[in-house]
């Protein structure tokens, strides 16, 4: 998408945490935006940024870089706090993570059962307390196949 942009086009993105990896890139690409002449805006947060008018100017910019600030210690403090739990479960003499899921699973066999007696996958999810996404997964799961 960047290379394909050009003065007079606009990128909308849903929250503004989505455009960048962190504060430093995200107000780089927008400073590359309003070089370029193009325009941004993120329809959660609110904020629009126009370098062809004063729309979205020293204000629209201070909120950008707050807002990715505060998004950007979000991202880092999950990140330790996944780290953390994954230390303690290795010490404890657990495997982090979710449990294996193979073909020889219970709730993989009664999928099977299931639709081999004609119920959708949307069903055989409410008998077996799964998502039809996560039945779908379980009917095409073969021996070699773990979740």
């Amino acid at each position: 998408m960047l290379d394909r942009l050009s003065r007079g086009d606009e990128v909308v993105v849903w929250k503004l945490d989505r455009l960048g990896r962190s504060t430093r890139h995200l107000l780089e690409l927008l400073d590359g935006f309003k070089d370029r002449g193009i325009k941004f805006r993120s329809l959660r947060d609110g904020i629009v940024m126009d370098p062809d008018t004063e729309f979205g100017g020293a204000m629209a910019h201070a909120m950008v870089t707050i807002i990715s600030a505060f998004a950007q210690l979000e991202r880092d403090q999950l990140s330790e706090r996944t780290k953390a739990g994954m230390a303690v479960a290795a010490e404890n003499g657990r495997k982090a993570g979710r449990r294996q899921v193979t073909a020889s699973h219970d709730k993989v066999r009664r999928a099977r059962e299931l639709k081999g007696q004609g119920l959708r996958p949307a069903d055989i999810g409410k008998v077996i307390g799964a998502s039809r996404a996560t039945v779908y997964r379980y009917l095409t799961l073969t021996e070699d196949d773990p979740l």
